[in-house]
């Protein structure tokens, strides 16, 4: 397994380039990302025309594809048959739902078998690392610059590699006395970062952990409730005494900033956060939880008192080896524009108020 190889696609799906699926076997798939492609390109890519589109389960349910094959189960990625009408613009059509209402779909699409349903997977998964709609056109065979296995995206996953990177004093507006401390993995581009709060008491600390929210922790957005909850946390750990606020960077759930915007677009069109996700063909929550667990274990924290409504990240913790010895309830008052957001983590996620 190869983390360097999964940075390598994930930086070519970026930048417009097709990246190798190997399915093993001999077969793979070449992939160009819709998103970052365009007419020169797919041109160069598939001069014949004949590249399919690939897209998830859930974008292709909306489409109402994924039940024109048996194989179409709801975990499994759907290739559309190129056709003539299937050109660039119309691809753009198929991989992004922010724009159904403003120009209706062409047509008809068909559905047709995958050859390496394993590697179209991956595709789908590295489209997720790289922030990107998880749609692409697809050739069979074909060899890009870079090629990856599905193995290499277990590698870049892997949080065993973290390490702290360096830490500082840092008084903040509820703490004046907390340290700040910046993680790094050989294998994750974004750096995460702890707060630690007053002084170890001997007993397990009270832990929060914080997905990064650029639009409510810094521009103050009332869509969702993570500023507040932010601000309420370093106020409820500094009451404690003692505690770690976990800053990660899982923007947008796991999607990243860019998808999360276009989920926003569908919430003003009337869905709510959990269709909205999977409508872009994304799941419901895509955050990658044994990073905090690394985090936690770097600070000598085996048992925690943690601070949340989401029994799944409790769940999770205790997955990755750290004992949860009490979940404490984070509950703030909604506001006129996140009562929908708020109710939708009650009655879909789990989430307990």
């Amino acid at each position: 397994m190869s983390a360097r190889d999964a940075a390598r696609g994930i930086d070519s799906l970026r930048r417009g380039w097709p990246v190798t699926v190997d399915c093993g076997g001999g077969a793979a798939l070449t992939l160009l990302a819709v998103e970052t492609a365009d007419p020169v390109r797919l041109q160069a890519f598939d001069p014949g025309g004949v590249a399919g589109v690939l897209l998830s389960a859930g974008r292709a349910a909306t489409l109402r594809l994924g039940n024109q094959i048996a194989a179409a189960a709801p975990e499994s990625p759907v290739l559309v048959e190129r056709a003539p009408w299937l050109d660039f613009s119309a691809a753009i059509g198929l991989a992004d739902p922010s724009h159904d209402l403003d120009s209706p779909l062409k047509g008809p699409f068909r559905a047709v078998p995958l050859s390496c349903r394993d590697a179209a997977r991956a595709g789908l998964r590295l489209a997720v690392l790289a922030g990107l709609l998880p749609a692409f056109f697809v050739l069979d065979g074909g060899v890009a610059d870079v090629t990856i296995t599905p193995d290499d995206l277990d590698a870049h996953d892997d949080a065993t590699r973290l390490a702290i990177a360096t830490r500082a004093h840092l008084p903040v507006t509820g703490a004046e006395h907390a340290e700040i401390i910046a993680f790094r993995s050989p294998e994750m581009a974004g750096e995460h970062v702890a707060l630690l709060i007053g002084s170890p008491t001997g007993h397990p600390p009270l832990v929060r952990l914080h997905s990064e929210c650029l639009t409510g922790d810094v521009l103050g957005s009332l869509k969702c409730d993570c500023g507040p909850q932010l601000d309420a946390a370093i106020a409820a750990i500094a009451a404690n005494g003692w505690g770690i606020l976990l800053y990660l960077r899982q923007e947008g759930r796991g999607i990243g900033l860019i998808n999360k915007l276009r989920a926003y677009a569908l919430q003003d069109q009337g869905f709510d956060t959990v269709d909205a996700n999977t409508r872009l063909g994304f799941a419901v929550d895509s955050r990658n939880f044994s990073v905090a667990a690394r985090m936690l274990a770097l600070l000598g924290q085996r048992s925690v008192r943690l601070l949340t409504n989401n029994p799944a990240k409790v769940a999770a913790l205790e997955a990755a080896g750290v004992a949860v010895a009490e979940r404490v309830p984070h509950i703030l008052p909604a506001n006129p524009h996140n009562e929908r957001y708020l109710a939708t983590k009650r009655d879909r996620t789990g989430h307990e108020f």
